[in-house]
């Protein structure tokens, strides 16, 4: 017979230890070893002997995955085309963020449909539910509520009945099951209440949908192999001084992991956001010095938004570097360049920089756009208000071409943009796609800061 035995389980990564520590040795993380019961291998009386299946040739000729739209255009951008039926997806997201608001959203939309579909909360009663759906207009939607956290009570209600076509859970972290003897909510509950709901997703044919809650440093709380569990996972992200909302795939087994959909929260829930670079710059304020627009994707929609930087003396020994929304590592490299290669000094300057609008931008062509908006804050030269930046630039002070140069300069072109500052061989890149944008290149960092200080890039560009 198996025997118990006890162990010390990190509530952060998972890692098991044979003693309490006040460290964990796998995560750093402090105070997260708690004692769990575990169950020892024994001897298998009754062990099932394993069945014969069929292997598939590499060949074969697999469909297309079954999908279910959402109705909601950003949310079957971000997974591809919609829910794959039999999936499981994690959505995470700090809380007030607009996660639960987003999944009633989208079940009111399947049930209307005629799908049957099935909404367990585990820490909001029905009647609370219900008063949100009120408040979004969806009370008539036909969605199936329940207030359950026991996994086996929840599978069992479901098998009473046909399977659900979409199955939503919120919140994973408060599910627990009987197989595990230890609190709802510690890594051993979190792990084997999702394997059975996925488990059930596999062999229902049901799209489940479990909500996660995030940790300070914005990560899904829980044990990293939940995430692997699942075929797709999305955060859901926002500034809460702004109304904006973003919702991004970081894995996804059916579809691209690098498209984002945009939201903005209202009175009347989540509103989808069809053109979102003309939100990000709709209150841009022009004639600054300081301020430039990039050109930037996300997945394959190009996204315009504003960079900001101001360049101010230092009343402290060592320079302040503040960033938001972009990599710090990026700004120290940018402006390492532009003192090495372009003869500028910020040692006694305090740098910011700050991605307008709330949104998280990471690629390297918004590197020539910083160090635009940085040198017009030194220099006190307002930019050209319709005119975009993007290029990537290197060690060497060169400025390289970047991918979806068409994309970019056609969105800016959309948005009544003039003209597009861009590496060198963007003519080329472009193709013959590009749109009627004046495009003025650049192949080195240094041609850039000495048009901004004269006042002018065309005769830096010819």
């Amino acid at each position: 017979m198996a025997r118990r035995q006890s162990g010390f389980v990190c509530q952060a990564c998972g890692a098991v230890a044979a003693k309490w520590n006040g460290r964990c040795d796998s995560c750093g993380e402090w105070n997260t070893l708690v004692e769990e019961q575990a169950v020892a291998p024994g001897p298998a009386r009754n062990a099932r002997k394993g069945r014969a299946f069929v292997l598939s040739p590499l060949d074969g000729t697999a469909g297309e995955a079954p999908r279910t739209g959402t109705g909601i255009g950003e949310l079957d951008r971000v997974t591809g085309g919609g829910l794959v039926t039999g999936s499981a997806l994690l959505v995470g997201g700090d809380p007030g963020i607009g996660k639960s608001t987003l999944l009633i959203q989208a079940a009111a939309v399947v049930a209307q449909a005629g799908g049957r579909v099935v909404y367990v909360s585990g820490e909001e009663a029905v009647g609370q539910v219900q008063m949100r759906a009120r408040r979004l207009g969806l009370a008539q939607a036909g969605v199936e509520l329940g207030a359950e956290t026991s996994v086996e009570d929840i599978l069992a209600t479901l098998e009473a009945a046909a399977p659900p076509r979409l199955f939503i859970i919120d919140s994973i972290q408060t599910m627990w099951t009987d197989a595990i003897e230890s609190a709802p909510g510690t890594v051993a509950q979190v792990r084997a209440s999702a394997q059975a709901l996925i488990r059930y997703a596999k062999s229902s044919g049901a799209a489940v949908v479990l909500v996660g809650h995030v940790t300070k440093d914005g990560q899904i709380a829980g044990p990293r192999v939940v995430e692997h569990m699942v075929d797709a996972v999305l955060y859901f992200e926002g500034d809460p001084g702004h109304q904006f909302r973003i919702l991004r795939a970081v894995k996804n087994r059916f579809g691209p992991t690098d498209e984002i959909g945009v939201f903005e929260m209202t009175g009347a829930g989540l509103q989808e956001i069809a053109n979102p670079s003309a939100l990000f710059l709709g209150e841009r304020e022009q004639g600054s010095p300081g301020t430039a627009v990039f050109a930037g994707m996300e997945g394959t929609r190009p996204i315009l938004v504003e960079v900001q930087a101001l360049v101010a003396p230092s009343p402290l020994g060592t320079p302040r570097r503040a960033v938001v929304g972009w990599d710090s590592n990026r700004l120290a490299m940018v402006l390492a360049v532009l003192e090495a290669r372009c003869g500028l000094k910020f040692g006694g300057l305090d740098i910011y920089l700050n991605i307008a609008g709330g949104l998280r931008i990471s690629e390297p062509a918004a590197d020539l756009a910083a160090a635009a908006a940085i040198v017009s804050s030194l220099s006190g030269a307002a930019l050209p208000a319709d005119r975009v930046y993007f290029g990537e630039i290197g060690l060497s002070g060169a400025v390289r071409k970047v991918a979806h140069m068409a994309a970019r300069l056609r969105e800016a072109d959309k948005l009544g943009f003039a003209s597009a500052v861009c590496p060198g061989a963007g003519e080329a890149a472009a193709g013959a796609a590009r749109p009627a944008l004046k495009m003025l290149n650049v192949s080195a960092l240094g041609d850039l800061v000495a048009s901004i200080a004269a006042g002018g890039i065309e005769a830096a560009t010819g």
